[in-house]
């Protein structure tokens, strides 16, 4: 039976339409007279499919600076940033007015499981709290913190805002916010409380001159 006249599926025809593929053995019909140090050229046309694919991003390129042209400010890179940013702002509002109690530092309460005091004492000893202030706390570089005097205010709510956003400056003591979570830093700050009234081993002079009294059962759920 001749090659030519034997019957191929749908599928085939529409593979050879689209891409104009030459059956394998008729090479001789489409070779050109090229020939350099003994490699010959195949004269193969572009694949239709190729071909529709490029005049459709012509058209979509000609469409889009139409676009661009008759309509600036719909396509201004500058307006399209601002409307961004407006936009995560204002889905950030929206977040913390449906979550205040991740945000409202006014309703911060000291902390008394023991679970979170065991975190806070974690954490002021993996984040070099300790390495001012010693693990007993009783002053080093930084001051003492089991007496009732305080340089930037005692309660969970001051300690929580030195933590968050570090101590005096040119004093040493960095913003800990962006290194610690919110929920941390409330653990470390009732930690803090949870030792006031102790006795460290070598403890600083009191600094500063605002009293704070010692932890009590009321104070510290206050």
């Amino acid at each position: 039976m001749n090659k030519n006249s034997e019957k191929i599926s749908g599928w085939k025809r529409f593979m050879k339409s689209m891409t104009k593929a030459h059956d394998l053995g008729t090479e001789e019909d489409i070779l050109l007279d090229h020939d350099y140090d003994g490699i010959k050229e195949l004269d193969n046309v572009l694949p239709p499919w190729w071909l529709y694919g490029f005049y459709i991003t012509i058209a979509i390129s000609a469409f889009y600076v139409f676009q661009v042209l008759t309509n600036p400010d719909d396509y201004n890179q500058a307006n399209e940033y601002s409307i961004a940013v407006a936009e995560g702002k204002a889905e950030v509002e929206a977040y913390k007015a449906a979550n205040p109690q991740l945000f409202d530092d006014s309703n911060i309460v000291a902390l008394t499981d023991e679970a979170s005091i065991a975190k806070g004492k974690a954490l002021f000893t993996e984040k070099t709290c300790f390495a001012c202030h010693l693990a007993d706390l009783g002053g080093s570089i930084g001051p003492n913190l089991t007496d009732n005097t305080w340089i930037l205010g005692g309660g969970v709510k001051n300690i929580f805002n030195t933590i968050s956003k570090g101590g005096r400056p040119g004093k040493g003591m960095i913003a800990w916010e962006s290194t610690i979570s919110r929920d941390e830093r409330i653990q470390l700050a009732s930690y803090i409380i949870s030792m006031q009234g102790t006795t460290p081993a070598n403890p600083k002079a009191a600094e500063g001159d605002i009293i704070w009294p010692e932890v009590t059962e009321e104070a510290a759920v206050e």
